[in-house]
């Protein structure tokens, strides 16, 4: 089964091109004017981006509410709402600022990290695994805190090594296919992958719901499945390089708006 399919990959690369030039391609250099920058959603088709905009059918509001519950009352003798109130004004763009430096942990962190940093050193309670429904509940919940903010990441002298780790591994080349993040989301930007429009790649979505998944994910899960699908072998939840890599996007992607949960194909 596995060898047959990989024949009809092989033959559908033959007998028809990858990629089309329907639609006008944008070039992404790292001193991009702003103002070429177009968040995921601008490549949504009008239904897509109706089911985004509207609270009652976007599904992905169903973590966000289960997000607001964790918060107030996680099962337990104490919960983030022991120490933080949503109405902090730090709640309004706390989430445009991830990933960003832990002084207590001495390195690179992002919005789940910080999570999970808050329950050991806080809570006194367990760390959540990443991609678990309490995980992206609560993640989803934060970031529809500073929905409409725009994304802020501090590139501080501590993250540059991080930055440039993220940057090298979109840039580079990998896997069976020989592809680079940037062959894809740069240089082909607004043109058609067999049916799709591909998009710059920004952040700014994520936690978001995906029809392909029939659930929320994390921008994690979404590169594996990119290193997957072009053969390359997938880094694990939370790893250095993904955390590299989501540092590199979230500062590519400065000055769009947050629109957690979003709505992707």
């Amino acid at each position: 089964m596995i060898r047959i399919r990989g024949i009809m990959w092989i033959t559908l690369l033959v007998s028809a091109p990858l990629f089309s030039d329907e639609v006008t391609s944008f070039a992404y250099r790292d001193d991009l004017d702003p103002s070429l920058v177009r968040s995921g959603y601008e490549w949504l088709t009008k239904e897509s981006k109706a089911l985004q905009d509207d609270e009652f059918e976007n599904p992905g509001w169903l973590w966000v509410e289960h997000g607001r519950q964790l918060f107030v009352s996680d099962s337990g003798e104490s919960s983030c709402a022991s120490c933080h109130q949503t109405s902090d004004s730090m709640f309004s763009s706390s989430a445009t600022r991830f990933p960003r430096w832990s002084d207590s942990q001495q390195t690179l962190i992002n919005l789940e990290g910080q999570i999970n940093q808050c329950r050991e050193l806080r809570m006194a309670r367990g760390s959540l695994a990443l991609e678990s429904p309490e995980m992206l509940s609560l993640t989803a919940f934060i970031s529809q805190l500073a929905r409409g903010q725009p994304v802020n990441v501090p590139l501080t002298e501590e993250v540059k090594p991080f930055w440039q780790a993220g940057r090298d591994y979109f840039f580079r080349r990998k896997g069976q296919m020989n592809l680079a993040c940037s062959q894809c989301h740069d240089e082909r930007a607004g043109q058609r992958l067999r049916g799709d429009l591909i998009s710059q790649g920004h952040p700014n979505g994520f936690p978001l719901y995906r029809y392909e998944w029939q659930s929320l994910g994390s921008l994690h899960r979404r590169l594996q499945d990119c290193d997957a699908g072009i053969r390359a072998e997938p880094q694990a939840l939370g790893s250095e390089i993904y955390l590299s890599v989501e540092l590199y996007l979230a500062w590519r992607a400065r000055g769009l708006t947050l629109e957690s949960p979003a709505i992707r194909r």
